[in-house]
């Protein structure tokens, strides 16, 4: 059996139905044949792997973007509108950025003062934090202090201990270092340190988790931007880009 013949076969068989290449029809020789020819072919031309592979990252890239959006959309309400976050930024914005966190996260610390930038520099977007300590124990005894720091001293004091872990808290989460930390703040510790364990501080992490499990959120930082969902650090540029796309 030649091979010429059966690759036109091939090809006439994607430029017409009445014609199509069917390879159950082929003979064991003439399958293994074409097996052989492929072979070959992709052999002399392996950047046909690299184009199809790439192909397939970009529909799986843009399956998985709608996905996203999907599941912003059935989250809104807990993403958007939940009153035990903190908002920060313009609480009138036209594009809304959730920011799903963990203080010992390296990544979270390092696109902290991007993020900082984003806010600041645009002007119209409003910011929402979900404590997500899913690291270690220091990181969530670090998300309980924030947390009770909002509920007790306000959105404010949150700010200050937010922006803190990142920039000034060194070693250990410990209670100690968490009252000397407070105490640079010019924070009162002492209620904050006694409502780190209400059943309201739990709750905040808890639906935070949740949360993230039905939106598929393993780790940190995740950015939901509008509609768009961003797994990961990304640079200052690049979150200016979403947005942009976002407000279309």
């Amino acid at each position: 059996m030649k091979i010429a013949p059966l690759a036109t076969a091939a090809l006439l068989g994607l430029a017409s139905p009445a014609l199509a290449f069917d390879p159950g029809a082929m003979s064991a020789e003439e399958k293994a044949a074409f097996g052989d020819a492929v072979r070959a072919y992709l052999l002399e031309n392996p950047e046909v792997l690299t184009e199809a592979i790439d192909v397939l990252k970009q529909r799986q890239a843009a399956a998985e973007a709608v996905a996203d959006v999907e599941l912003v959309k059935a989250n809104a309400a807990d993403l958007f509108t939940d009153p035990a976050s903190y908002v920060g930024g313009n609480p009138e914005g036209d594009i809304t950025v959730v920011e799903f966190i963990d203080y010992r996260c390296g990544y979270c610390k390092k696109a902290h003062s991007e993020v900082m930038d984003l806010v600041k520099g645009d002007g119209n977007i409003r910011y929402i934090v979900k404590e997500f300590p899913i690291l270690s124990e220091e990181s969530a005894t670090a998300a309980r202090f924030a947390i009770a720091t909002l509920q007790v001293a306000g959105p404010e004091a949150y700010a200050k201990v937010n922006a803190g872990f990142y920039e000034s808290f060194r070693g250990e989460v410990t209670l100690d270092t968490l009252s000397a930390f407070a105490g640079d703040l010019g924070l009162d510790a002492a209620p904050i340190l006694a409502r780190m364990e209400a059943p309201e501080v739990t709750k905040v992490i808890e639906d935070n988790h949740a949360l993230a499990q039905r939106m598929q959120i393993s780790g940190t930082p995740t950015f939901v931007m509008g509609e768009q969902m961003v797994r990961g650090y990304i640079p200052l540029a690049h979150m200016q880009q979403v947005v942009a796309e976002e407000r279309g």
